[in-house]
């Protein structure tokens, strides 16, 4: 019998370290170049101001993904110090902390203690517990960063607009998108979807339109089969 032995590549792939958050700073850049493609925002000339908001960190690590257009008076403008609208933003900070320490992490080292029982330990009301679980962890970890963020630039002075708005009180599919991740949907409508034709194409387009951006949307949210099927699959 033939033993083969393992064999060591000659060619070692390089190990990638991405920065941190570079898929919203991506998001970020793409939407100004577009939008000053469109015509729809001035080109910005002053090196400060274009630098800040590419660089204003409360967004960069998980969002929300802010265009410039929603930004660009508030950047250029003076700000004075409000004591109200700085306490409105440690208001806002604690509450997505909360939802992060208190309810996230809480519910998701249940799901996480479900997940890793063996399959044949694994009854119907510890599975509807896991999922029940997960669910909740998902929303209150991912809006709990979305509050933190957008607490932390009103302290600034700078008013971003909600991420989420109640999804799972959704009474459709396209109800539950339009609440879930608010600035990632609209600009996958506005960027991709809009570009590739929106509805104003064939019935068949409009199918092959919307999979294509809820493929690209489940691979933004994870880079696993988990989110790529979970997104065409709502």
């Amino acid at each position: 019998m033939i033993t083969l032995q393992p064999v060591k590549p000659v060619i070692k792939a390089p190990s990638v370290h991405l920065p941190l958050g570079i898929s919203f700073f991506t998001f970020h850049g793409l939407s100004y170049i577009i939008d000053v493609y469109r015509k729809e925002v001035q080109v910005e000339w002053n090196p400060v101001t274009l630098g800040l908001y590419f660089s204003f960190f409360p967004q960069l690590i998980a969002g929300p993904i802010v265009r410039y257009h929603d930004v660009a008076q508030q950047l250029i403008e003076n700000r004075e110090f409000k004591r109200k609208e700085f306490a409105q933003g440690v208001v806002g900070f604690i509450l997505g902390l909360s939802k992060k320490m208190l309810i996230a992490n809480t519910v998701g080292a249940v799901a996480d203690t479900i997940f890793t029982l063996p399959f044949e330990k694994l009854d119907v009301s510890h599975a509807w517990i896991g999922l029940v679980t997960y669910t909740l962890q998902i929303y209150f970890d991912f809006s709990g960063y979305s509050d933190m963020a957008i607490g932390l630039a009103h302290m600034f002075g700078i008013r971003f607009l909600e991420n989420f708005n109640y999804p799972y009180t959704s009474r459709s599919i396209k109800e539950f998108w339009r609440r879930w991740h608010i600035s990632l949907s609209n600009w996958f409508r506005d960027y991709l979807y809009i570009s590739l034709g929106g509805n104003r194409v064939s019935e068949r387009r409009v199918y092959l339109n919307l999979l294509t951006v809820f493929l690209l949307c489940g691979l933004w949210h994870g880079a696993s089969w988990n989110f790529i099927i979970w997104a065409p699959a709502d």
